[in-house]
């Protein structure tokens, strides 16, 4: 069920191998959007990178990374700003010059820094831009580390179950951290209805604690269980992450949920992997053959960018 829990175990030796597959859309149906704001970063074991510029597949390699080292992440625009495109780009190039790091505190710092960086630029050039950012960093040896702004989200999918691992930078949340709404008005918020509306954002900022009549906060405000109720705790923004070897993950830009009933499609998840018989390249294409299916059945009037990026410890 969504939103629930899991004692995974963590991978303490080194990962001999780790299995990917990234796919990034306009939107599920074609003519539905005119330009794809999400973007992602794949950087494997041999410093190879993969991502997104002006929209196309771009691949290089990063000079001087450990063997063995991972990073993925999956961004969104914010959508309908000026520049949301540019924001997600500017910030995957970011991350390209950032070093591997081994380190949670350490990561969280480059991160807020290149956050600070690319504010003050784009406060230089106008508009309202910024991005979503949930980024896994994946040592050769040693635990996995989640960063995480804004809606776009972490699942693990095994045979039964999607179980979301972070939390959604929105309204709900803040109405949850300031006590007006309990777990199950947040689940509905969350993931029972489609919404638009962000809290956070990389490079924009936040409104988490914001007065009727300041503005929103240049800064990134960490998500954990010092403010998050009862019922978000051990999901914050920057932690470890237990990954389990042979278990699918799932980084995603919310176009994979951006449907009238959107719990009832992610219940639909686990059997759809499990159709691709343990191809990962299958299973994220399943899904977004689900997707376009289900938008096109349905005749919505509109679609959003989608990006699935899914790996696998093995």
């Amino acid at each position: 069920m969504i939103g629930d829990s899991l004692d995974d175990t963590i991978i303490d030796s080194p990962i001999r191998e780790i299995e990917v597959a990234v796919r990034s859309v306009i939107a599920p149906r074609l003519g539905m959007r005119a330009e794809n704001q999400d973007n992602y970063l794949v950087i494997d074991a041999d410093g190879s990178a993969a991502y997104l510029r002006d929209e196309s597949p771009v691949r290089g390699r990063i000079s001087g990374w450990p063997t063995g080292h991972r990073r993925f992440a999956v961004l969104d625009g914010v959508g309908g700003h000026d520049h949301g495109r540019m924001a997600a780009e500017r910030t995957v190039e970011g991350l390209l010059d950032i070093p591997a790091v081994r380190d949670l505190r350490a990561l969280s710092e480059q991160l807020e820094a290149l956050h600070d960086r690319l504010h003050a630029e784009f406060a230089g050039i106008g508009g309202n831009a910024g991005c979503t950012l949930t980024l896994v960093e994946i040592p050769e040896k040693g635990p996995a580390m989640l960063f995480h702004t804004g809606d776009s989200r972490l699942y693990r999918i095994d045979a039964n179950t999607a179980v979301c691992l972070t939390v959604d930078h929105v309204p709900a949340t803040q109405w949850a951290m300031s006590g007006e709404i309990d777990s199950p008005a947040w689940q509905r918020h969350v993931h029972e209805r489609r919404s638009s509306a962000i809290s956070q954002a990389f490079i924009l900022g936040h409104v988490f604690l914001r007065s009727e009549r300041s503005g929103p906060s240049p800064k990134l405000l960490e998500l954990n269980d010092s403010n998050l109720p009862a019922f978000l705790q051990g999901k914050g923004d920057r932690r470890y992450l237990d990954l389990t070897p042979g278990v699918m993950y799932l980084l995603a830009s919310d176009g994979l949920w951006h449907v009238p009933e959107p719990k009832a499609f992610s219940e639909r998840w686990p059997a759809l992997v499990a159709e691709a018989d343990g191809d990962m390249n299958t299973a994220v294409d399943t899904l977004l053959a689900a997707l376009t299916d289900l938008v096109a059945r349905q005749q919505l009037a509109s679609g959003d960018n989608t990006t699935l990026l899914a790996f696998r410890a093995m």
